[in-house]
Formats: structure tokens, C-alpha cells, sequence
């Protein structure tokens, strides 16, 4: 059925001669070369990956918008035949373009091309820049390492490794600013920046010249995203055993698909590279911006015309309707003033995919993020409305349920003070308390730190997991048994760590959920140490924002509670020993990781405690200067998950206290203010095994302790 032009088109559009191999190959074999070292090949595929990437995505492009006018669905001879004939027929025509097209440009068929769900990811989030600016650092060609390096960081400036990178090459002689470019920049945020610049300092006519470069830009790149949406239907939670949908069923599904891909490109081509939220109301911006510009210059008629292009958006802005008066008054009532053909072609094409969207929503099920303000209020069905109203005052009681049991709950120990609560913190599930322990606990568990880093046995400090200007210890209950068993560490100490965890247990749980039991996760006393000489230009944290149960997605908002997070996980705490050192402190923020909500202080008997969930993003400023100790504690509900660990340290504990009450032992001697005995020698630990050991490479010695998981650690 492909007509001749279709293919005479796609010829004269081919980006290179011969077949275009896949991108994600080129990718897989790029990322190899790296591990293998080998730089010279490993920077080469990778190039050659993103190329095809870009051919990929032009071709596409080319192809569909060929098709289009090659098979158009408007404007068919009249008396055709059966719609169905009229519809479809052209439905194939343009299937058959499209293979036609795209297998010239490519080389090969178009199914050869389908990546991966993570691959995609990984190519929009320009993961292939942070290999490549590695390989060409090795092979010395630092202008294009530097480029990758900024490409992969604009994209990404919440990564910590890469930042330091980009400090690293800023110090560097021989780096040039202009080397600093990004590969990848989109020609329409260029131009907004500068005329936004522009229009800051008055510059109007500069303003007008890149305002109108940045909305034409804009526009093409939102007709780009819309057209890359016809892809192939994708389900990933579908499974194979369920019953396929009808003819009707999936075709309404899988278009219904692209309409909701179609209208999130305006959230794409607003938010600009590195950001996490889009600007609001991008294109309505421009024109706004564009009006009062014009304006300044003299130009009326174009400022007219702008107005008259915002208020598609929004017809009832009593603002713009008093411009336009004036505009009107200015050029005379006869003067015909219209709205712009690209910005009502826009917005008619808008709000019929809405239309059809929340049909399908009323009457077929599924949900409709409306990635617009100005959608007008009769287009959402008010069944729709209703539920939204449900869903906000459901939102809104649960809410204030969980604020109310925050105040129920009692506390077990007197002396404790509330110093924080979830409404001054602004957030909820969340609580600072104040003198959980005395000055001198905190000293007796701060001695326990010292006692073990000197018997070593793996408690010595080594480079942090998440930042390289930060060493830290960690130190179980279990293993602080073990330590006191064999002489290394005060018994006391020992005990006292046990306590204190179990005391801020009956704490959280008092509180947050008083007559559901809460057991422990996992109990972790640890250290952080800033690095001499490695605190000048940092940038990073001492523990980057993440959830305690789920995964933190700040791009998407969300949070998934799936593997690797630790999902069985209900409440966390800190329990912190010591100030005297600089930087250090707890902070919340929104889901975006950037908004900063509410912060906390350490100090010593200081317990912050909060849900493990997406509600309390959390991360730790930087240790510039000293040594930060607290107690990392995690509870959860599920009795299958509780610390085994624990359970093993008490054993041992109730052990000592059984050879204690021996009449032929040593006499007790007298006890501090916390009830602690003190130690004896050491018992010997051939009948204890420790737990969970293995290999750590790099060691002489055949067995390590268990080390941290990344996320286990504050």
C-alpha cells in the first residue's frame, strides 16, 4: 500500500547511509568496555549509542510526521464506503508508511529498535555521559570529558560523585569555561533564559527577539514529544495469563495511552534539565511576557495579539480583558485582533484530547493527572469532580487521624519532653524528644565507640559509603556483646546500649502507636568522622535524601515500596550522644528531595523519631568538622522481620547475668545510677558464633563482620 512518495520521502530524509545498529547494543557493549577498561573502544560505542539514539529519535519524527500527510484521516473523497473501510483503511496506510519509513531510514526493521524500559531510562536521564566522561579522562582528552561530565550533571545535580567531579575539573589547568556546554541542551530553555534575562534588565527588544525564539521552539518541541508518543502499547503489570481485551477495547486503551503521553510533553518541554517540577503555565508565560514587551517597544498590534493568544487559556483573566481594552481603545475598535494560529491550534487539539481523556476515565475506568491550571472547570465530568472532592476531605481526615493519635499516646518515662511535634516540624509523623539520656549515658556509650575502634576487630573507621570526606564505625548490639565477652569493651557500656535502644522503643511505640507492639528492625550505634583536608569546596552530603521503606522517585513523586528498600520497615529513629562537632544535622524535605521542611539538631539524649515512609524524605548535612555518634534505630510491626541479632545479644546478656548469681562468682560491686554491673573477665566465645559473617575483598583476614547495607545507615 506505501505509495511511492512515502518511500521517496523516507529516502530523501535517511540520516546516514546503511543500517542504523540499535542503541541499546551500542550501549551494552559501550558499558562493558568500560568495566574491561578499555577506554579507547568503551568511549567510542557509547558515542556511537547516543548518535543512534538521536537517529532513532529523528527518524521517528521524519516518519511520522510524513505519514501524516501521506495517510491522512481528514479529508477522504466523500461516499468512500463503510466507515469502517474509510478509518482503517487508513489505519493501515499509514502502518504500512511508517514500516516503509522508518526500515529505509534504519536499515532494518523497526522492531530491532525497541529497548528496554530501563535502557529508555537510562538515555533520558543521560547515564551514557557519566561513563563517557570517565573514558575520555583516561584517555586524556580532558575538553570532552568535561563536556560529558556537565551534559550528565545538568541532567543530574543531585549526584554527589559527579558534582565533586565537576569541582575537580573546575581546578583543573588547561580546563576552559566554554568546555562547560551541555551536548544535550534543548534550544528552547536557551532561548527563555535569555530573554527572561533580557526582560529582568529592561532589554526589551532583546526580550521580544528570544521570547518568540524560546515559544517557536517550544511549540516544535512539543509537536516532537507528541509525536514520539505513537510508540507500542505498554502494560508492564499486565499479565500473560489474563484475558486479552477486544478490538475496540484495545484500540480505545492503547490510544487513550498516547493521548495522556501527549498531554504530560508540555510537563516535559517545561521543566528544565536537573529541575524535578515544571514551570507553570510555560506557554501562557511567553505570551505574558511577550505582551508587555511589545508594549514597551510600541508594537501594540503584536502585544494585542498576544493578549488575545492568553486569554485562550484563560478567558475570564480580568487583567488581560482590561489590556486588551486598551490595546483595542489604542488601535482603533475597527482593528481585528485574533489570537495566533499555532496557539489555537494548540490549544483546540489540547482540550479534545481532555475531552476524550476524562470520557475514558468516567466510563472506562483508570485515573487523569491534568498536567495543566487553565483546563476549564466544564470540561471535567462532575462525577469526577465528586470523587476528587471525596478523595481531598479522605486525604484531609486521615490527616487529621494521624495528628490526633500523635497526641494520644503517653509517655512511659518521666522527665522526657516533647520539643517537636509533627505540626511545628510540618510534616507528619514526625517527633523530636528531649533527655532521653543523661550526660553521663551518652559519655559511658561514647566510651563504648572509643573501646571498640581500639579492639578493632572491625570496628575501624573507613571511608563512608555515601560521601569520601566522611569515615565511620558502626557497631551492633550483637557485636558489642561479643566485645564485652571478650574483655575489649566495659560490660556496662555494653548493657547500657541495649537499654537505651529499648527505652526509645517503648518511646516511639508510646507514641505513635500505643497497644500495637513495634519490634526492632535493626540497631545500629554509628560514628562519622570529617576527613582533615577534605572539607575545603565540598558540596556533598553526609547521607543523601532517601525513605526508609520504599524507594524515593522524586522525578515521578513517588516512593516505591518494593525490593531492595527494606519494605516491612514502620518507624525510624536517632538517638544522638554528642554535639561537639560542626554540620551533622537531620533534615526533612518534600518528595522533590530539594524543599527542606524541617530540620534537627543533635544533642546529646535527643531522640528524633518518624514513619519509614514516603511522608518523611530524609537526609544528614554534612560532618565539616569533629565526630558525630548516635544510636540508628528501626522498628517494624512484622514479628518475622525483628532483629535476630537482638535476640542473640540479650542471650548473652542473660547469660552473664546467670554466672553473676553463681554463688562461687565474683561479688557484685556496686552499680552506677543506671543499674549496670560491672564487668567481669572475660568468658571465653567458642560456644558463641558470630553472626552473619563473610568475606570482605581486599582483607588478609579469612572472616569480617557483617557490613552495612548503604541505606542502613543515616
Amino acid at each position: 500500500m506505501a505509495s511511492l512518495l512515502c518511500l521517496l520521502l523516507a529516502a530523501a530524509a535517511a540520516t546516514s547511509p546503511g543500517r542504523l545498529v540499535p542503541y541499546d547494543l551500542l550501549y551494552a557493549d559501550g558499558v562493558r568496555a568500560y568495566f574491561a577498561r578499555d577506554w579507547g573502544r568503551a568511549a567510542e560505542l557509547l558515542q556511537r549509542a547516543l548518535h543512534s539514539y538521536a537517529g532513532l529519535r529523528a527518524a521517528r519524527r521524519a516518519c511520522r510526521a510524513a505519514c501524516r500527510r501521506e495517510a491522512a484521516f481528514l479529508g477522504g473523497p466523500p461516499g468512500a464506503g463503510p466507515w469502517e473501510a474509510a478509518l482503517f483503511g487508513r489505519v493501515l496506510q499509514r502502518a504500512d508508511c511508517l514500516q516503509h519509513c522508518l526500515g529505509s531510514r534504519l536499515g532494518a526493521a523497526p522492531s530491532a529498535h525497541r529497548a528496554s524500559h530501563t535502557i529508555r531510562r537510562d538515555f533520558e536521564q543521560r547515564e551514557p555521559y557519566n561513563y563517557l566522561q570517565v573514558a575520555f579522562f583516561q584517555l586524556k582528552k580532558l575538553d570532552q570529558a568535561v563536556s560529558a561530565a556537565h551534559t550528565f550533571f545538568v541532567a543530574n545535580p543531585q549526584h554527589l560523585q559527579m558534582r565533586e567531579d565537576i569541582e575537580k575539573y573546575r581546578r583543573m589547568s588547561g580546563v576552559k569555561s566554554d568546555n562547560f556546554r551541555d551536548l544535550e541542551a534543548t534550544p528552547h530553555w536557551d532561548a527563555y533564559e535569555a530573554g527572561v534575562r533580557h526582560y529582568n534588565a529592561d532589554e526589551y527588544p532583546q526580550a521580544v527577539a528570544r521570547l518568540e525564539e524560546s515559544l517557536t521552539e517550544a511549540l516544535s518541541a512539543l509537536e516532537e514529544c507528541c509525536g514520539l508518543c505513537e510508540g507500542p502499547w505498554e502494560d508492564e503489570d499486565e499479565e500473560e495469563e489474563e484475558m486479552q481485551p477486544g478490538l475496540y477495547e484495545a484500540i480505545a486503551a492503547h490510544y487513550i495511552q498516547v493521548l495522556k503521553c501527549r498531554q504530560q510533553c508540555v510537563l516535559e518541554i517545561a521543566t528544565k534539565p536537573g529541575r524535578i517540577s515544571a514551570t507553570e503555565d510555560f506557554i501562557p508565560s511567553h505570551l505574558d511576557l511577550l505582551q508587555f514587551a511589545y508594549d514597551q517597544v510600541g508594537n501594540q498590534a503584536l502585544a494585542a495579539e498576544c493578549v488575545a493568544s492568553y486569554l485562550l487559556f484563560y478567558p475570564m483573566d480580568e487583567a488581560m480583558l482590561e489590556k486588551m481594552k486598551q490595546y483595542r481603545a489604542e488601535l482603533g475598535e475597527d482593528t481585528a485582533v485574533a489570537a495566533r494560529e499555532s496557539i489555537q491550534h494548540y490549544v483546540q487539539r489540547s482540550l479534545m484530547e481532555k475531552k476524550l481523556i476524562y470520557y475514558a476515565v468516567e466510563h472506562l475506568g483508570g485515573t487523569f493527572n491534568d498536567p495543566d491550571l487553565w483546563t476549564p472547570d466544564e470540561l471535567i465530568p462532575e462525577s469526577l469532580k465528586e470523587k476528587y472532592r471525596e478523595d481531598q476531605e479522605k486525604q484531609k481526615q486521615e490527616t487529621l487521624d494521624v495528628e490526633e493519635r500523635e497526641k494520644r499516646g503517653p509517655l512511659p518515662f518521666e522527665g522526657i519532653a516533647v520539643t517537636m511535634d509533627a505540626r511545628r516540624m510540618n510534616g507528619t509523623q514526625r517527633v523530636v524528644f528531649d533527655r532521653v539520656l543523661t550526660e553521663s549515658e551518652c559519655k559511658d556509650l561514647l566510651r563504648l565507640t572509643k573501646a571498640a575502634g581500639e579492639a578493632g576487630d572491625g570496628y575501624r573507621a573507613r571511608r563512608s559509603p555515601h560521601t569520601p570526606h566522611e569515615r565511620f564505625e558502626g557497631l551492633t548490639v550483637l557485636k558489642a556483646m561479643q566485645l564485652a565477652q571478650n574483655g575489649d569493651v566495659d560490660w556496662r557500656d555494653a548493657k547500657l546500649l541495649l537499654q537505651a535502644s529499648e527505652k526509645s522503643r517503648k518511646i516511639i511505640e508510646s507514641y505513635f502507636t500505643p497497644g500495637k507492639k513495634l519490634h526492632f528492625s535493626f540497631t545500629h550505634l554509628v560514628c562519622r568522622t570529617a576527613v582533615d583536608g577534605e572539607q575545603e569546596g565540598r558540596m556533598d552530603l553526609s547521607h543523601p535524601v532517601h525513605a526508609d521503606n520504599c524507594l524515593l522517585d522524586p522525578e515521578g513523586q513517588e516512593c516505591w515500596r518494593e525490593p531492595p528498600a527494606y519494605v516491612y520497615r514502620d518507624y525510624s529513629g536517632i538517638l544522638y550522644l554528642n554535639d561537639d562537632f560542626q554540620g551533622g544535622g537531620l533534615f526533612f524535605t518534600e518528595m522533590d528531595t530539594v524543599t527542606v521542611t524541617a530540620e534537627v539538631h543533635p544533642k546529646c539524649g535527643r531522640l528524633v523519631a518518624f514513619s519509614s515512609g514516603k511522608e518523611n524524605p530524609h537526609g544528614v548535612w554534612a560532618v565539616s568538622r569533629g565526630r558525630r555518634c548516635a544510636i540508628a534505630l528501626w522498628y517494624t510491626h512484622s514479628q518475622e522481620h525483628a532483629e535476630q541479632e537482638r535476640v542473640k545479644a540479650e542471650e548473652l546478656m542473660e547469660q552473664r547475668a546467670v554466672e553473676q548469681d553463681r554463688p562461687d562468682g565474683e561479688e557484685r560491686q556496686g552499680a552506677d545510677h543506671s543499674g549496670r554491673s560491672s564487668s567481669e573477665l572475660p568468658v571465653p566465645s567458642g560456644g558463641t558464633r558470630p553472626a552473619s559473617r563473610r568475606h570482605k575483598p581486599g582483607s588478609d583476614r579469612t572472616q569480617q563482620p557483617k557490613e552495612l547495607r548503604a541505606r542502613d545507615e543515616f
